[in-house]
């Protein structure tokens, strides 16, 4: 008997990819998806699975691993609602809801960071591990945490992106984020990084060397900080401005720099290339991680429904 397909959806705040197939080696269809309005981007995400369904490859089960924040409560009345959101017109959206009863699928729903630490744990670079976390450093900064092999949630999801750090000497930007100013997304994501630079990040040019040891400095403060708090055997960094040159190098070397001798914090420093490293799903860690979300939920359903 075939294996059921599967599909995955990575919502970012400027794109959406969708997957269909059943893992990292199968992926039998995908599509980018410019995120504008939610009613004109999630249109073209359902008809890229009713596509594929009309030609008899129909999904059984649906993750979606999107930007938030997200109402994940199962016993809430918002729950699968993207709430207060700066992405204009998405406050509100029954994104998890919409989505099954377009497609007739049950829908798995978690935030992106969620879904890239979960791909990473089942396929990446964190595969074998019981505790990782995902950060992503890109138009905003985020965090999501695998404990004990399961997507960490608590009263809502983490906030990891919304830490405040201590700002660095030669730093006069006030921070960009609407809800703090000069938290660690406000100091150091792409949008930061452009209005000082007056450029994109990417195209620091001469400028590199300071911009990445500026980062380094901020992005160091968060990880040493998850550290302290989750103890995770590895973290992923990702992301656009993670691809930097030589970011991860130096982001590296201020994190054992600030862990020093803490709390054994040898376990953690004498393998730093280890415990700290780059995505191993390249730029699918999300919409991986969906598609794991959406085995886990079809697996789930079929147990239920199958009798004693």
């Amino acid at each position: 008997m075939s294996t059921p397909l599967l599909g995955g959806v990575e919502a970012g705040g400027t794109k959406v990819v969708c997957a269909i197939g059943t893992g990292p080696d199968d992926i039998r269809h995908r599509a980018t998806i410019p995120t504008t309005t939610p009613v004109r981007t999630l249109a073209e995400v359902i008809e890229f699975f009713s596509e594929h369904a009309r030609r008899g490859q129909a999904v059984t089960a649906l993750g979606v691993a999107s930007f938030g924040p997200l109402d994940l409560d199962p016993a809430s009345p918002q729950y699968g609602h993207i709430t207060s959101t700066t992405k204009p017109g998405w406050a509100g959206t029954d994104i998890a809801g919409l989505l099954g009863r377009r497609l007739a699928v049950p829908v798995a729903l978690d935030t992106d960071v969620n879904g890239a630490a979960y791909g990473e744990a089942r396929w990446g670079a964190a595969r074998g591990l019981h505790n990782a976390v995902y950060l992503t450093v890109g138009t905003g900064i985020g965090g999501g945490a695998v404990v004990a092999g399961r997507p960490l949630r608590g009263l809502i999801h983490t906030e990891m992106g919304h830490l405040h750090v201590q700002r660095h000497p030669d730093d006069s930007y006030r921070g960009g984020c609407p809800f703090h100013g000069d938290c660690v997304e406000g100091l150091a994501s792409g949008p930061a990084l452009a209005a000082r630079l007056g450029r994109p990040a990417q195209d620091a040019g001469p400028d590199t060397s300071a911009v990445v040891a500026m980062q380094a400095f901020y992005l160091a403060q968060l990880i040493t900080a998850i550290t302290y708090l989750l103890s995770p055997q590895r973290i992923v960094l990702g992301g656009g401005v993670a691809q930097l040159p030589g970011l991860l190098d130096a982001v590296r070397a201020e994190t054992v720099t600030r862990l020093g001798n803490a709390l054994d914090a040898a376990a953690f420093t004498d393998d730093v290339d280890r415990y700290l490293t780059a995505p191993g799903l390249d730029d699918m860690s999300g919409v991986l991680g969906a598609l794991g979300m959406a085995a886990d939920l079809a697996d789930s359903t079929r147990t239920a429904a199958t009798p004693p």
